[in-house]
């Protein structure tokens, strides 16, 4: 395993170079990055066949910076320069643990009145150059797919933030021990949760800016199948702890031509130290499970390539707009609730059986892709029509 970039390179190209960046955290930069690119191709396809238009917009040239923005752009310079310099003075304490040393108090005052002038002088000096006797107000264009990248920030910011309450409601126990740590700690994600709360927020933002919702969805669907199979390389490289129940059986003879740990693994120096002591190991990572396990972060990634190669290949024949989300929620719902049947979870009494929170999300979200199928096919040319309408509307705006 490889907790961090560091251990990747060194075991790749036997060349130590310190870095603090967490293997997982980097793949799911990986996946943000991913989901917003496949967004844009969709958005800007979508927009050529006129399907979504360009919205138009007023702005205020030539004002002078403002108070609030120069305030603003001080404190940002602040924050950022207090943390960066003592990062730069204590760089191996950095290493070693880059999630504590930012959630820290620890920081450079110099560095963040450094910073902060730095900053206050970059937003003024801007404005400076664009300012004009007289401010004027400008209409401008904006296409879709150029909000890709502020959806992406919108979906990283929120998606982070219900990923960790719905991994708290999973892990009460957990979370009533240490309450602190438990919501501030990098570690602990549960990937419906951000889905529910990112896709929220990222519906609200195009409401805002008058870009249809089901062709934004649909969209969607596209970029977080990718999106979500690239963040779980992430946790299967770092062995985050997202793996499936124990596997000692030995490997069938018709996976007889794939790698062992393909059918089992143990998952030595994982991120989460889980398992036994490694013999003659140093580091901060020396453990291994004493029983190998189903690597289900893999088979998630293998699972969600077969439903974006799906979705991909058929996402021009589907005239409904809403439909092809409508069919990712069903093939999310089948792959998570197969793929709990072997991993490691917490589970809840539900109806008087035992289930998982993600099968129980499963569950709901195989039932509401079914139903809004459904309703969409049934009321097709009423929810093309409002599409069109919707389009036209917001390209006068």
């Amino acid at each position: 395993m490889y907790p961090t970039l560091t251990d990747l390179i060194k075991d790749i190209f036997g060349v130590y170079i310190p870095l603090p960046i967490q293997t997982y955290g980097f793949f799911v930069a990986i996946a943000f990055l991913l989901g917003v690119y496949v967004l844009s191709l969709e958005l800007k396809r979508k927009e050529k066949e006129g399907l979504l238009k360009a919205i138009k917009k007023r702005e205020l040239i030539g004002e002078p910076a403002s108070m609030k923005s120069l305030i603003l752009s001080g404190v940002g310079g602040f924050l950022l320069g207090f943390k960066i310099l003592e990062a730069v003075l204590s760089y191996s304490d950095f290493v070693a643990n880059p999630q504590d040393f930012i959630l820290s108090w620890r920081g450079s005052f110099i560095g963040g009145i450094l910073g902060a002038a730095l900053s206050i002088y970059y937003t003024w000096k801007d404005k400076e150059k664009q300012k004009l006797p007289k401010p004027k107000w400008e209409e401008y264009t904006i296409h879709p797919y150029e909000l890709s990248g502020n959806m992406l920030i919108i979906a990283a910011i929120f998606g982070l933030l219900g990923a960790k309450i719905f991994h708290n409601l999973e892990n009460l126990d957990d979370f009533m021990r240490d309450p602190v740590h438990s919501l501030i700690s990098f570690s602990g994600l549960t990937f419906y949760g951000g889905l529910i709360l990112g896709t929220i927020a990222v519906v609200w933002y195009a409401n805002k800016n008058h870009i249809n919702v089901l062709h934004l969805v649909d969209a969607g669907a596209l970029a977080i199948t990718v999106g979500y199979g690239a963040g779980r390389i992430g946790c299967q490289m770092s062995g985050d702890g997202c793996w499936g129940i124990p596997n000692p059986n030995p490997k069938p003879d018709w996976m007889s031509f794939l790698p062992d740990w393909m059918w089992s693994f143990n998952y030595p120096h994982n991120v989460i130290n889980a398992g036994e002591v490694i013999e003659s190991c140093s580091g901060g990572h020396c453990h291994v499970l004493g029983v190998p396990v189903f690597p289900t972060p893999f088979y998630e990634t293998m699972m969600m390539a077969v439903i974006f190669i799906i979705l991909f290949s058929i996402r021009k024949k589907i005239k409904v707009p809403g439909a092809l989300f409508a069919i990712y929620l069903i093939f999310a719902g089948i792959e998570r609730y197969l793929i709990e049947s072997i991993r490691v979870n917490n589970k809840f009494d539900f109806l008087g059986r035992d289930f998982t929170q993600a099968e129980i999300i499963s569950m709901i979200l195989f039932i509401t892709g079914t139903s809004a199928l459904i309703y969409l096919y049934k009321k097709k040319d009423k929810v093309s029509k409002w599409a069109e309408k919707t389009a036209m509307k917001a390209n006068t705006k």
